[in-house]
């Protein structure tokens, strides 16, 4: 799937949920989408005008700083569906700690456990990120039909997060292990 077809998912499904401002999708999806899916600002303007033009989003009234709402429209909600029925596409793996670890031996041992100790303290942090997520989904009764949906995301990000950090602690074991001669050769 094209990124620009991932992006007009990302909006489109934002805007299926409520009608709101550019400004308000935006933050929608950085604060609420950001916790599985990124999406860069300088798409999201771009793609709403396309949508717009498609018929998929309609814009309305002007709000008091000048912004219009957009909501999303019937032929939207089809387009939709058809994007969300494609099959996922993996993206090509790209993670700087693993990367810096495959080369620890340069790194250094004592780097190694920084990162990987940063790398714990992250994941308990959103840990407790999908904790308050969760609450605060139970506290709104006007999202109850998405709410089970929403919390399978969170699921997936709770196990992500526990899996991160049973690994950051198998980690730190093995770096324990490493003897400190065969690290002053490198």
């Amino acid at each position: 799937m094209a990124r620009s077809s991932q992006t007009h998912m990302a909006v489109l499904g934002a805007l299926s949920i409520e009608p709101m401002t550019g400004y308000a999708l935006r933050e929608a999806i950085h604060e609420v989408l950001g916790h599985f899916w990124s999406e860069s600002f300088g798409q999201i303007y771009p793609a709403l005008a396309e949508l717009e033009r498609l018929g998929f989003v309609q814009r309305s009234g002007s709000t008091k700083a000048g912004s219009s709402t957009f909501a999303i429209t019937p032929s939207g909600t089809s387009r939709l569906r058809e994007l969300l029925a494609q099959p996922v596409q993996a993206a090509p793996a790209r993670n700087g700690l693993l990367l810096r670890l495959f080369f620890g031996r340069t790194l250094g041992v004592e780097a190694c456990r920084a990162l990987v100790t940063a790398a714990k303290a992250d994941a308990q942090q959103r840990l407790l990120q999908f904790d308050g997520l969760a609450a605060q989904i139970a506290s709104e009764p006007q999202h109850a039909d998405e709410a089970p949906f929403w919390h399978l995301t969170i699921s997936a990000g709770r196990h992500s997060a526990q899996a991160t950090i049973a690994w950051a602690q198998e980690c730190l074991a093995a770096l324990d292990n490493i003897d400190p001669a065969r690290q002053e050769s490198a």
